[in-house]
């Protein structure tokens, strides 16, 4: 076999690996994603455009993402390790937390503290604190325990039924609502148990807070 013959072969068998390699990136890389894509926006359309939920025609959330809620007539949701992502800006232009640490950038997770750490007795001391000061009649044994544990991901957007309940008598005194009515705003935010079996039920918390607005007409219409 001569030298032009293995240069023939060699980039014979070159250009056949450039062209599958070009195939594939082409019915992977754009093909298939453009394809699910228009897939899943014309039979899944609010699933694929994030879930967001709307009040008066503007994006204020996405459903399966929690928000921090600070006024207080706004019912809480867990804690987070990273804040749900909330961040504000002070008059340099630098981003920070609520909590006044630094803002580290759009994240999820936990801080996975053992229960000997002891941050996560301080952290959770002052949650206890400060749960105990916006809920005068709450006493300190009947906080839920979710309302002092962050979820895995930190962006856990419900609560328990015991926890949403629990926050009614305060929220009651703050939006100038009936407790009757504050009830029923969680009652019709409750998911219930997967096929009445799996899991737990829960509350989802931007759901309340959304019907809280519009029952003291702070926003008009909403879509969840």
């Amino acid at each position: 076999m001569n030298i032009l013959t293995n240069k023939r072969i060699f980039f014979h068998g070159l250009r056949q690996s450039l062209l599958v390699t070009l195939m594939l990136l082409l019915l992977c890389g754009f093909a298939f994603p453009v394809v699910l894509s228009l897939i899943s926006s014309l039979v899944f359309p609010k699933q694929a455009n994030g879930n967001l939920v709307y009040a008066d025609g503007k994006a204020v959330g996405t459903a399966y993402v929690g928000q921090a809620f600070t006024e207080p007539y706004f019912m809480k949701g867990r804690p987070s390790a990273y804040n749900y992502n909330t961040y504000l800006k002070d008059e340099q232009g630098n981003l920070y937390n609520p909590d006044g640490s630094v803002f580290t950038g759009p994240g999820s997770g936990s801080s996975n503290y053992a229960p000997s750490n002891p941050a996560l007795a301080e952290r959770v001391e002052a949650d206890i604190e400060a749960f105990l000061t916006a809920n005068p009649d709450v006493k300190r044994e009947d906080i839920p325990a979710d309302l002092m544990t962050a979820s895995g991901s930190g962006l856990d957007p419900h609560i328990t039924p015991e926890s949403a309940r629990i926050q009614i008598p305060a929220l009651a005194k703050a939006s100038g609502l009936s407790e009757e009515t504050l009830l029923q705003i969680v009652e019709e935010n409750t998911d219930g148990k997967l096929f009445g079996i799996f899991g737990e039920e829960t509350v989802h918390v931007l759901g309340v807070n959304l019907d809280i607005s519009k029952a003291m007409g702070l926003v008009g219409d909403i879509s969840k």
